[in-house]
């Protein structure tokens, strides 16, 4: 009988053979936001790493439309995602399930840089209802990485790209490109020894 992909080396039995690495942008001002709206979550960004070939195997980005804030001027600066852009996306809910459906988002493990894509997700998924797309196993890549480099203070994604000799990819704060450029950081870590799955309270 052939062996199941999903549960085939290099990962552990327990985190599979693929796992998601997830960038989110928001809507985003210069301060707080303005009277009425919250930070949104206006692009997904999702690579999937084959833990077996050690591999970026796919990436995408999933745009999606705001119900309670706009995009800013200074979030397009920074995102060079426009207004105009952002409401072709689809809802947030839509988004979710697209992640479960296309992604296998709620049985793979994900990692993101840091928590603040997790708590965004949790926060948004709260007070509309939404079913959140994730399983449990989410790893701080962010945490991972300081620790392995023995650093003091935990660096952003390009500083982290810097320490370890690669380029950035793309543009910095494009969902798709950061989740390329953050499973990038992971393929370092495996390949120089380092097992970002081995404390699941991370």
């Amino acid at each position: 009988m052939p062996e199941n992909p999903e549960r085939t080396a290099a990962g552990t039995e327990e985190h599979g053979r693929y796992v998601n690495v997830v960038d989110v942008e928001a809507t985003c001002w210069p301060g707080q936001p303005p009277p009425g709206q919250v930070n949104e979550i206006i692009e997904i960004g999702l690579c999937v790493v084959d833990l077996a070939t050690r591999d970026r195997i796919s990436s995408r980005g999933i745009l999606v439309r705001p119900a309670r804030s706009t995009v800013s001027a200074f979030c397009t600066e920074l995102t060079s995602l426009t207004p105009a852009q952002v409401a072709t996306g689809v809802d947030f809910a839509t988004a979710c399930a697209t992640l479960r459906a296309e992604e296998r988002s709620d049985s793979r493990t994900w990692l993101s840089w840091g928590d603040y894509d997790r708590r965004q997700f949790e926060r948004q998924c709260g007070p509309g209802g939404v079913r959140y797309p994730f399983g449990a196993r989410h790893v701080n890549l962010k945490a991972v990485f300081t620790e392995a480099h023995g650093l003091r203070r935990r660096p952003g994604m390009a500083a982290a790209l810097d320490i370890a000799g690669l380029r950035l990819e793309g543009r910095h704060h494009r969902g798709v490109d950061d989740a390329r450029n953050i499973a990038a950081l992971l393929l370092h870590l495996l390949a120089a020894g380092h097992d970002p799955f081995a404390d699941p309270t991370r």
